[in-house]
């Protein structure tokens, strides 16, 4: 894996890119702990790129945003393209187990609809979407699903490693299902931001899941939370990245992709249904974010459910 350093300006943390060599699988997969692929020692940064880090055992300390975090048995952190990943020391995970996978969308497949797009746009992406100053997002794997994750990466890792036939396939299908955990473990994004002490995103985003389906204003979500639309903008774009009215139109781009693959709505209607009343204003929209139109994107997703 080799990144690139872009140069800071002022006091902004380090960012790194992730440009893959022409044939390399763009997926990498680290031990982290004291001593091991990477042992902690490097400078405030972020990347581009997304990533998670999973320790089945206690030890150690991760440090993301400004906050430093002991690592407990199960921690999984979701690092998101733009999280900030604090400056740490050498000794920040004695004794600390864990990996470290990062990969960009393209790893999930050139041929598979929509990941050519941006990260995202991909359903098992989605809760890859908090990216900001705040830090990585942190989650807990279950005590009796610790084992299967642990082997799960150690069989992406090795077949990385010895790249025997079909290995490509292979480490497809693993990052998959670990993408596919990872997703439903994050689906209570506000409980999320809750235990990680994002009180007002907590509150932003329980608006936008009650209400997306009907018409939502920035001037409405501001009032259900009872803070100015101004400030509101600027600090959920500082916390995120995005904007408001960007989160309510991810919202209902999601449930958009669902209605488009599992049943056979006319787009029209599934417009109405995720709060957009205007058809046309519908299909420009998942369009432009999506780089196809819903009825093409439905030919190549649907699935049949009869």
């Amino acid at each position: 894996m080799r990144t690139q350093r872009t140069a800071l300006q002022g006091d902004e943390p380090a960012r790194y890119a992730w440009r893959p060599a022409p044939g390399e699988m763009p997926v990498v997969a680290l031990r982290l702990g004291h001593g091991a692929d990477f042992d902690g020692a490097h400078e405030a940064h972020s990347h581009d790129f997304p990533g998670i880090a999973y320790f089945g055992t206690a030890g150690g300390v991760v440090r993301h945003g400004r906050r430093a975090r002991e690592v407990e048995a199960g921690d999984l952190f979701v690092i998101a393209p733009g999280d900030v990943m604090g400056r740490t020391r050498s000794d920040d995970l004695l004794g600390a187990h864990g990996w470290g996978v990062f990969f960009t969308a393209d790893a999930l497949g050139r041929d598979t609809p929509g990941t050519h797009l941006a990260w995202r746009t991909h359903p098992l992406l989605f809760p890859f979407v908090h990216g900001g100053a705040t830090g990585a997002l942190r989650l807990k794997v279950p005590p009796k699903q610790r084992p299967g994750w642990t082997s799960r990466i150690e069989a992406l890792h090795d077949e990385l490693q010895h790249r025997r036939d079909g290995y490509r396939e292979a480490v497809s299908a693993h990052l998959t299902l670990l993408l596919v955990g990872v997703s439903r473990m994050a689906a209570d994004v506000v409980g999320d931001l809750r235990e990680n002490a994002e009180p007002l995103l907590a509150e932003v985003f329980d608006v936008i899941e009650r209400r997306y389906a009907e018409p939502l204003s920035l001037r409405e979500v501001a009032a259900a939370v009872s803070i100015s639309p101004g400030h509101l903008t600027s600090t959920v774009r500082r916390r995120t990245g995005r904007t408001v009215q960007e989160w309510i139109t991810e919202r209902r781009m999601v449930q958009a992709r669902r209605l488009l693959a599992v049943t056979d709505l006319p787009v029209g209607d599934i417009g109405r249904r995720v709060g957009i009343t205007d058809a046309g204003y519908f299909a420009r929209t998942f369009g432009k974010l999506h780089g196809m139109s819903p009825t093409r994107w439905r030919r190549f997703n649907h699935l049949n459910t009869r």
